[in-house]
């Protein structure tokens, strides 16, 4: 291999592996660092969206699903008093989970993540 082959694949594994950090550090609010799972996408894309454009777009990605979560979190929290919102927190917290986990293997893997259903805030 030539240098320049493996200076191409070292980026490729370093742009997979942000990809993959954008959003595991979602993973931040649960262990309970309040908003985590909003401020640690968002470092994440802000210190590497510039040098790979894949951890751009799925820094993005990540953004949008954590941030559509929590505004159903919190509408969900609002309906606690009407006996459903801890269960629909639950739900939520729990579809939460198992996408990130899957949206961080398909980054691994190098093939870009979309979310089943977010708001577009950032595009």
């Amino acid at each position: 291999m030539t240098d320049n082959a493996v200076q191409k694949s070292n980026e490729e594994s370093q742009s997979r592996i942000w990809g993959m950090l954008c959003h595991l550090t979602a993973l931040l609010g649960l262990i309970g660092i309040p908003f985590g799972n909003i401020f640690g996408p968002l470092s994440v894309w802000l210190y590497k969206r510039k040098a790979f454009a894949f951890v751009d777009m799925q820094g993005k990605e990540a953004l949008n699903f954590q941030l559509t979560m929590t505004i159903l979190v919190l509408c969900a929290a609002l309906m606690i008093y009407m006996k459903i919102g801890m269960m629909l927190i639950f739900v939520l917290a729990t579809i939460n989970v198992v996408l990130v986990v899957i949206a961080s293997v398909q980054a691994y893997k190098g093939q870009s993540y979309h979310y089943p259903f977010q708001i577009r805030f950032f595009k």
